[in-house]
């Protein structure tokens, strides 16, 4: 890993560009790098980022706000509804039509966001899977409903062991994905993850930057940001969420901050516990953010920032 500073200046005698990557850890200020770049260079930020699809989540996913985007178009944020169970491929497709309306516009593209996959799939290509059939996926959580992680866990051990042995049994929404796949062809996942759709963008023409912020310094800046989004309304946006009776296994209701919160609001830890676990769960998150870039990402520069 290297280090570089991106900005206006090292990229305006790049005429090959096609695309500026930006990624980095939860709290590291990539939208504001963005827009930054977005601005000096005619560029238009297009969102990397799992949780900022989700139209209902504008603050505990930092969606950035009109008044930070100003003039700057911004495609992909909060497009998607809580209820949706949104894949890699299906921001891959989505994607890939904001590639063409870039394109077509004339201006930079930057993606920026932290979601390590979404940017995996845009350099390495995604796996060929087999699309799941709305009844079939019911079907499968429907007998889900009441299972513990770790019983989907074992019930995935027993048809795809593979695939269990790479996945954590506290992370029941992949369990279920690997689940769904199965029962709708038939095979295991693992038997699809050789074959891969070329990538959508050349990692030798982008300018991929990962911002790296230290761990004692991001941490602070984690607990102070997840305050504001307190004082912003997060608890609110959350209640909005839960009177839905939304599957707790969809990935926005699994978003950091929303399982914490929720657990407030039907009476079972305090506030202050809620508000501690959230931070938690996002410094946590960011560690995985960074372990994620260090092995999966090689395309990516790591920047030192303040």
């Amino acid at each position: 890993m290297g280090h570089k500073v991106l900005n206006a200046r090292n990229l305006s005698n790049r005429k090959d560009v096609q695309a500026v990557l930006l990624a980095g850890p939860t709290a590291s200020g990539k939208s504001a790098r963005a827009i930054e770049l977005a601005r000096d260079l005619d560029g238009v930020v297009i969102n990397a980022d799992s949780m900022a699809v989700y139209q209902d989540l504008p603050i505990l996913s930092a969606r950035p706000t009109p008044e930070e985007t100003g003039d700057i178009p911004h495609l992909l944020f909060g497009h998607i509804a809580a209820e949706r169970n949104y894949s890699v491929g299906q921001w891959l497709a989505d994607a890939t039509a904001a590639l063409d309306e870039a394109r077509r516009s004339g201006r930079l593209p930057i993606f920026v966001g932290g979601t390590g996959m979404y940017f995996k799939a845009l350099l390495q290509g995604l796996s060929n899977i087999p699309a799941v059939p709305d009844e079939v996926r019911a079907r499968v959580r429907a007998e889900a409903e009441g299972a513990t992680p770790a019983e989907l866990h074992a019930k995935l051990s027993a048809r795809d062991p593979e695939t269990a042995g790479r996945l954590r049994p506290t992370d029941p929404q992949r369990i279920l994905r690997a689940l769904e796949i199965f029962e709708a062809a038939g095979a295991p996942l693992s038997s699809f993850q050789g074959a891969r759709q070329p990538p959508l963008l050349d990692a030798a023409r982008c300018d991929c930057l990962f911002l790296a912020p230290e761990r004692a310094a991001l941490n602070a800046r984690i607990d102070a940001r997840f305050d504001r989004m307190m004082e912003a309304g997060a608890l609110n946006e959350v209640r909005r969420l839960i009177v839905r009776n939304l599957d707790p296994a969809l990935p926005a209701m699994r978003a950091v901050g929303v399982p914490g919160l929720s657990a407030f609001l039907r009476g079972e830890i305090s506030l202050e516990a809620a508000v501690e676990k959230s931070k938690r769960d996002s410094r946590q998150y960011a560690k995985r953010q960074f372990t994620f870039a260090r092995t999966q990402l090689p395309e990516f520069v790591w920047e030192a920032v303040d």
